[in-house]
């Protein structure tokens, strides 16, 4: 029983949204992924997905991306991205996603000694682009989701905790935020994210950083493969 992490998937099996539009890294980038994925992933693991899993719409658009998800191997765990527009009501969500897929909002996962917590998050102030009247309201909000996770995971009595978001948890400079300071208020112990692409994955935090392992898993900066966090 693996734990896995890959983000940005970014599929369109019932909209057109090619990805290739943004390079040639992401020419046949659906291929890529279920190859690499079934090289790497068993029926027992599990494969936290940290957001912009499709480019549908409406839920109805996001269930061929589902699906497909679905039929590969191992159980997985969703985050919303924030271009994760048919995500709407996590009830609504919930009761259309196919076996073996748990989207998480609010609350958290067990995987044996572990709990996995998290959500969307947001830009973080210091930012370049974040707005304080815009930002801070959704900001805060993300926080306050990712509190509600962290407590309910440690009042089951978890000590060891694995966070997803989508967002970086800090700014660009990798300055303290309100992200971080929740990880060290709680048994955080590793920290996945996706969203950066480009140029931005040069500077993206990683590795251990004050007692936490950080890992960029957007899927463009991990070879489109599924990255291992425990074993």
């Amino acid at each position: 029983m693996a734990l896995y992490a890959l983000g940005d998937l970014h599929l369109s099996h019932a909209v057109a949204k090619p990805m290739d539009i943004f390079g040639p890294l992401w020419e046949k980038h659906t291929d890529k992924i279920a190859r690499n994925w079934c090289r790497v992933v068993g029926p027992e693991d599990l494969v936290l997905i940290p957001g912009d899993i499709s480019w549908a719409l409406k839920l109805e658009e996001a269930l061929p991306d589902l699906n497909w998800l679905a039929r590969l191997p191992g159980k997985k765990l969703l985050i919303r991205g924030n271009h994760d527009y048919w995500w709407t009501g996590i009830g609504k969500v919930r009761r259309a996603l196919p076996p073996g897929i748990h989207a998480l909002q609010n609350d958290y996962y067990p995987w044996g000694e572990w709990a996995i917590c998290g959500s969307r998050g947001w830009l973080c102030p210091g930012q370049e682009g974040y707005d304080p009247v815009q930002d801070e309201k959704i900001y805060r909000r993300e926080l306050g989701r990712l509190q509600l996770s962290l407590e309910r995971a440690c009042q089951d009595g978890f000590d060891r905790i694995v966070v997803a978001l989508h967002y970086p948890p800090t700014n660009g400079r990798h300055e303290p935020s309100g992200f971080t300071e929740l990880f060290h208020r709680y048994p955080v112990k590793k920290c996945v994210y996706g969203h950066l692409h480009g140029e931005a994955q040069a500077t993206a935090l990683a590795g251990e950083w004050e007692g936490i392992e950080y890992r960029l898993v957007a899927a463009d900066a991990v070879d489109f493969t599924p990255v291992l966090l425990l074993d």
